[in-house]
């Protein structure tokens, strides 16, 4: 089976990236994996997928107590995707991902704002679909029951057999 490197798998398209959680339940002594925001614990997990809703990468799961713009700087992807078109949720301000603008303090958006949002958010909507095919695999919807330090590896062969579902095969060059 072939996983692409996440530079391979970009070449040449726009790049969608949202962050997810995949549920651990409480342990003693990984207090860093609670997310306040979602109240339980879990480690925050990057996808990156293309416009149609493919997937294109996964990262490396980090703790889930963290930032989406945080974790995108953590796992190395805003670095390794800074030559590349990304569009993201308003999570993402400060990056060089193109994302919704937000409302002024006090004040509206203009009529051209608000639909620049709306063409984003539409846009958005298919990294949203591939999250919740990835969310088919009970133990990252569900949440997943062994060993922490396993986890790094079951979303490695997750991430495989999803782009051998995909049909995802390397580019090749005929002469």
């Amino acid at each position: 089976m072939h996983v692409p490197d996440i530079e391979e798998a970009i070449r040449g398209r726009l790049v969608l990236v949202d962050g997810t959680d995949v549920p651990t339940g409480n342990r003693a002594g990984h207090d860093v994996n609670f997310s306040g925001k979602r109240r339980r614990a879990g480690l925050n997990i990057q996808i990156a997928a293309d416009t149609k809703g493919g997937l294109l990468g996964i990262s490396v799961p980090l703790r889930g107590a963290i930032h989406d713009r945080k974790a995108f700087t953590e796992c190395g992807w805003e670095s390794r995707l800074a030559d590349t078109a990304v569009m993201a949720d308003p999570a993402y301000q400060g990056t060089h991902a193109i994302t919704p603008r937000k409302k002024p303090w006090g004040g509206e958006l203009s009529v051209d704002d608000k639909a620049n949002n709306r063409s984003i958010s539409s846009t958005r909507s298919a990294v949203e679909r591939c999250i919740a095919h990835l969310e088919n695999w009970k133990m990252l919807a569900n949440g997943y029951r062994g060993r922490l330090t396993e986890l790094p590896t079951v979303i490695r062969i997750i991430t495989a057999l999803e782009f051998y579902r995909l049909g995802w095969h390397p580019l090749r060059i005929t002469l």
